[in-house]
C-alpha cells in the first residue's frame, strides 16, 4: 500500500510540473517584459563568465522586435570579444558608447575593451609573420577559416554552418545601418536603412528596411540566386556619400548601403561571400 501511495504522489508531482510548464508556455511574456528578462539573464551570465549562456540569451534578444537597450550592445561586445570576433566586438562596443554616452554604467569598461580589441587585432595581424618560415600562407589561413566557422556555430548555437553564417551576418548588419544624419547616432533608434538576410535552398533573400522622416517603414525583399555567382564580394566606401557599400556579386551594382565604417563593411562583405559559397555547395551544411 505504501508503494502505491508513493507512486501516486510521484505521478501527481509530474502532472503538476507538466501543468506548470504548459501554463508558462501559454502565458508568454509581452515583448517588452521578455526583453527585460533576457537582459537580466544575460547580465548574470556575463557576470559569472558563462559565455555560452550569454550568447544564447543575446541570440534570443536579437530575434525580438523593438529597440534594444544600450546594455544589449555592451554585452554583445563582451561575448564577441571572448569568441575572438573582433570586428563585431568593436562595432557593438562602439554602439554602446554612442548610445549610452559618458553617463553609461559600463562606459569606462567599454572604452577599455575597445582598446583591448585594437591590441588583439594588431597581434592577430602580425601573428603569421612570427611563425616558422616553412609554413605557407594558405596552410595558415585555411584552417583558421574552418575554426572560425566552428566557433560561429558554437557561439550562435546553430545546427549548421549555413545557419551560423546567416545569423552572424544579421548580427553584423544590425549595427551597420545607414543614417542620413550621422552627427548624432543613437543606436536605440532604428537606422534609416537596414538589412536582414535569410536563405532558402540556393537562394539568398535580402530584405531592405527603409524608414522616412515621418517614421513610415517600407520593406522590400530581393531574392539572389547564387548559381554561377562569384563569392568574392566587392565593397567600398564613399566619403562624399558618407556611406559604405557592399556590391551585388551578380552585376557589381550597389546591394547594401551601410554606415561609414570600413572594417565593419569588410567583415560584412567577407561573411556574405562565405554564405554564398556555402549556398553553392550541393549538399549544404
Amino acid at each position: 500500500m505504501a508503494v502505491s501511495k508513493n507512486k501516486a504522489r510521484r505521478l501527481l508531482q509530474v502532472m503538476a510540473l507538466a501543468s506548470a510548464l504548459t501554463a508558462g508556455q501559454a502565458l508568454a511574456l509581452a515583448p517588452e517584459h521578455e526583453m527585460r528578462r533576457l537582459m537580466l539573464a544575460t547580465e548574470e551570465a556575463v557576470a559569472s563568465e558563462s559565455w555560452g549562456e550569454a550568447g544564447e540569451y543575446l541570440n534570443r534578444l536579437q530575434q525580438l522586435e523593438g529597440n534594444k537597450p544600450p546594455e544589449y550592445f555592451y554585452y554583445r561586445g563582451r561575448v564577441m570579444y571572448q569568441a575572438a570576433h573582433l570586428n563585431e566586438a568593436q562595432s557593438a562596443l562602439e554602439a554602446y558608447v554612442t548610445a549610452a554616452g559618458t553617463d553609461g554604467r559600463h562606459y569606462q569598461q567599454a572604452l577599455k575593451l575597445i582598446t583591448e580589441v585594437e591590441k588583439a587585432r594588431k597581434e592577430r595581424a602580425v601573428a603569421p609573420q612570427n611563425g616558422n618560415g616553412e609554413s605557407g600562407k594558405v596552410a595558415v589561413i585555411e584552417p583558421a577559416g574552418d575554426q572560425e566557422v566552428a566557433s560561429l556555430r558554437k557561439l550562435y548555437l546553430a545546427n549548421s554552418d549555413r545557419q551560423a553564417l546567416a545569423m552572424h551576418l544579421n548580427s553584423l548588419l544590425e549595427v551597420a545601418g545607414w543614417r542620413a544624419d550621422q552627427t548624432i547616432v543613437r543606436v536605440d533608434k532604428p537606422a534609416d536603412v537596414s538589412y536582414q538576410v535569410s536563405t532558402t535552398d540556393d537562394i539568398l533573400n535580402v530584405q531592405e528596411i527603409r524608414r522616412d522622416a515621418s517614421g513610415r517603414v517600407v520593406r522590400t525583399t530581393e531574392a539572389l540566386s547564387v548559381f554561377g555567382v562569384n563569392p568574392q564580394v566587392e565593397w567600398g566606401c564613399e566619403s562624399a556619400a558618407t556611406a559604405c557599400w557592399v556590391y551585388d556579386p551578380r552585376d557589381g551594382s550597389r546591394l547594401l548601403q551601410l554606415s561609414m565604417d570600413r572594417d565593419q563593411t569588410r567583415e560584412i562583405a567577407r561573411t556574405l561571400g562565405r554564405l554564398i559559397r556555402n549556398l553553392q555547395t550541393p549538399s549544404g551544411s
